[in-house]
């Protein structure tokens, strides 16, 4: 048996996946069942998943998945619902365009550290994680770095934005990657090769390019968008 609280709130999370294929905010589930603190949706939340009428989604912000509901609900749905119209034939030959994925899907990829956009430093291990909108992201597997410094600034890339990497262990002339500078440090720069040595070069008139032997350098990602907060 569900309480009331949970009766409601498993409600409120089916009717809102219904009409926007999104779950709704802890903040708006606070409001919707008028509790006074995120604390108590969080409490109905653990209650639901370990009755199995939810299922959480991994690696994902905001993301919940109704698994049963109650012969209540159903019945309310199943009364509610519309049948739905017949498909129309595509016209021309052409096939019906896919639904698109959610706007405001979310991912959550690993946060590690700060990188330089100046001189290198040292690159920082975390456990942090940073939840990025999914259209910023590619295939392939991503993390996140801070950035600190001002020699990327002409490329757009600013001091406090999150540079969205994809792990890649080579790079094309050009590129933007992050290198790992004799095993410890680690920089944002664009990639070129010159002659025998690899030279990265910042987007800062006011920076100098620096050159490395090839074996002083490891390419741990390609630069693949970009997060600001304002």
């Amino acid at each position: 048996m569900l309480t009331a609280k949970q009766h409601e709130l498993l409600c409120f999370i089916n009717d809102r996946l219904n009409e926007t294929g999104v779950s709704p905010s802890f903040e708006e589930m606070k409001e919707a069942l008028d509790l006074k603190s995120k604390s108590g949706v969080h409490r109905l939340i653990s209650a639901l998943e370990e009755r199995s009428f939810i299922r959480r989604l991994p690696n994902r912000a905001r993301a919940l998945e109704i698994v049963k509901l109650p012969d209540a609900v159903k019945a309310r749905v199943t009364a509610s619902a519309q049948p739905a119209p017949a498909a129309k034939p595509a016209a021309s030959g052409k096939a019906s365009a896919a639904v698109p994925s959610a706007a405001n899907d979310v991912l959550e990829i690993p946060l590690h550290g700060r990188i330089a956009a100046g001189l290198p430093i040292e690159a920082l291990e975390s456990q942090s994680m940073l939840s990025v909108p999914a259209a910023l992201l590619g295939p392939g597997e991503h993390y996140a770095l801070e950035v600190s410094g001002d020699s990327m600034v002409e490329a757009g890339i600013l001091d406090g934005d999150y540079a969205l990497v994809r792990k890649a262990d080579t790079a094309r002339d050009g590129e933007i990657v992050v290198a790992l500078v004799d095993e410890s440090e680690a920089t944002l720069k664009f990639f070129r090769r010159e002659g025998s040595m690899v030279r990265l070069d910042p987007a800062n008139r006011a920076y100098d390019p620096q050159r490395y032997k090839p074996n002083q350098i490891r390419i741990q990602g390609k630069l693949a968008g970009l997060l600001r907060r304002y």
